[in-house]
């Protein structure tokens, strides 16, 4: 163990918000995470492709243990699509499998074929997704050269909103914001409508501004976070932006600290108990009257 280790205070738990650089994976992003700020006990929530940038959220620490309980349920993007050309991963990095000319696709087709995929909607995922298939991920199976039929499943789009439209050389582009449900793929919403306007489409670029309650606001470079080796939030404000907050007395924080049931708040899904002194205390979910942890953040 180097000097610089051992004189090296304790990272304390909390979340950081990294705006992810394209060509890394995820990944990629924690190890080099876990060099900056000294500590192995690093996890991400959500994933990001490679070429995508943006808003990755990581638990370090303790934590950690939030992260298979945050409520990242909708997420926004900003996007380019590519109309003209159909390629095997749905993205820029795939090989064209068809072209062409979209130059003069009609702006009043193209928006309405973005109203058909807003909304609910089955969306069949994207061959090269991180879904298992008999055991393994879609995309190794795709990558192997397999062929790969993935069962349409429902999707929410709640926002899909063209922001700008450029006419290219036998293509059209579009830069769109989209919001969804998590489990919505953007590749695949430029797929559909490249497929449902007869000229093929792919997704050019990718930035995701917001994942839950975490958005761009609060993310911050891996170069910055270099400079700077600092929390974006420790374990209570993290708790606090994730979560519903309940305060609670002292003796119920003291039941809670040695995970036992306490009389519930009446609200659902998953929430936040503080102590007097704003300690997080427990993560609970209501069962009948009763609350129950479901994570003691605070053991006794």
């Amino acid at each position: 163990m180097s000097e610089r280790s051992k004189n090296r205070p304790p990272v304390p738990p909390g979340l950081l918000v990294v705006d992810k650089p394209s060509g890394m994976t995820s990944h990629d992003v924690v190890a080099k995470v876990r060099r900056i700020i000294g500590t192995r006990k690093v996890g991400h929530a959500g994933t990001l492709d490679p070429m995508a940038t943006g808003v990755l959220v990581l638990g370090v620490e303790r934590a950690t243990k939030l992260l298979g309980h945050l409520a990242l349920d909708t997420k926004a993007y900003l996007a380019t699509i590519r109309l003209g050309e159909a390629t095997s991963t749905d993205d820029a990095e795939g090989e064209v499998l068809s072209a062409a000319d979209a130059s003069a696709v009609p702006e009043d087709a193209v928006r309405a074929g973005i109203a058909e995929l807003t909304g609910e909607i089955q969306q069949v995922p994207s061959a090269v997704s991180a879904i298992k298939v008999d055991g393994k991920r879609a995309y190794e199976l795709a990558r192997a050269g397999e062929s790969v039929e993935l069962a349409a499943r429902p999707v929410t789009v709640s926002r899909f909103d063209v922001l700008a439209l450029r006419r290219e050389e036998r293509g059209t582009e579009l830069d769109v914001l989209v919001e969804c449900s998590s489990g919505t793929y953007v590749r695949a919403l430029a797929r559909d409508l490249g497929a449902g306007l007869g000229v093929g489409g792919h997704l050019a670029q990718l930035r995701r501004t917001r994942v839950g309650p975490f958005g761009l606001a609060t993310a911050r470079t891996l170069e910055r976070l270099a400079e700077e080796p600092e929390l974006s939030m420790d374990l209570d404000a993290a708790v606090a932006t994730a979560f519903p907050r309940r305060e609670v007395d002292l003796r119920t924080a003291r039941a809670l600290s040695h995970g036992r049931p306490v009389v519930g708040a009446g609200v659902e899904g998953t929430y936040g108990m503080f102590a007097p002194d704003g300690t997080a205390v427990a993560l609970v979910r209501d069962a009948g009257a009763q609350a129950k942890p479901v994570l003691v953040i605070a053991p006794a």
